[in-house]
């Protein structure tokens, strides 16, 4: 079962995602609240594997809660869901170390598989939002290119399969079948990885991974 706990100010909106997600046995709401500061001392109390959250709240925002939820609750994955899908909420909220960005104007589908992605230890961008990142990536790729070979310069050989497979989008189980490896060594690697990177999170590392060239 995957706990959840839900932000947002809006009580119809509130109720309208909760109603999708309980259409997902494995999916269980455990907590709701209606703006930011109630979201972090509810992650701290409920410990969900899951915060999901609107970006625009009073008292603290979706990206500050965000910020101070990877803080005191670094188990709890993140994921924004936002009517908003400028870049500048898209690079915010990667960078306070989201493992998500959902629009709530995508298909209900999405929200479902973002949840599980990021439970399992993946990332998850709706299309909307991830071909926005890409775009963005294609200015400068050279640079970009040169950048991300020389972060990626100290890390092991093992280390760097684990990057690609982890930049392909698989997630630790998956990554473990590939490599036949434990899952709980898969977690180590991505943890140097994301160490030895200087990265907060798997959507940061798996950008340097394709400008890298590790992924095609």
């Amino acid at each position: 079962m995957i706990r959840i706990l839900l932000a947002d100010d809006e009580t119809m909106m509130r109720a309208g995602v909760r109603a999708i997600l309980a259409s997902d046995p494995a999916l269980d709401v455990v907590a709701e609240a209606s703006d930011g500061k109630e979201a972090v001392d509810l992650a701290i109390s409920h410990r969900p594997d899951v915060a999901l959250l609107d970006i625009r709240m009073p008292r603290l925002d979706g990206l500050a809660a965000a910020a101070e939820i990877r803080r005191v609750a670094p188990a709890t994955a993140v994921v924004m869901l936002t009517t908003f899908g400028e870049d500048d909420y898209i690079a915010k909220a990667l960078d306070v170390g989201a493992s998500g960005f959902l629009l709530k104007s995508g298909d209900p589908r999405e929200l479902i598989a973002g949840i599980h992605a990021v439970a399992d230890g993946a990332a998850y961008l709706s299309p909307k939002v991830a071909r926005s990142v890409i775009s963005r990536l294609q200015g400068g790729r050279i640079a970009r290119g040169a950048a991300a070979r020389d972060r990626i310069e100290g890390l092991t050989e093992r280390e760097r399969e684990v990057l690609a497979l982890l930049g392909a989008g698989l997630s630790n189980a998956e990554i473990a079948r590939e490599l036949h490896i434990v899952e709980g060594t898969v977690k180590a690697y991505v943890s140097a990885i994301l160490t030895r990177l200087d990265v907060r999170n798997r959507v940061q590392a798996a950008i340097i991974a394709h400008e890298a060239g590790l992924v095609a």
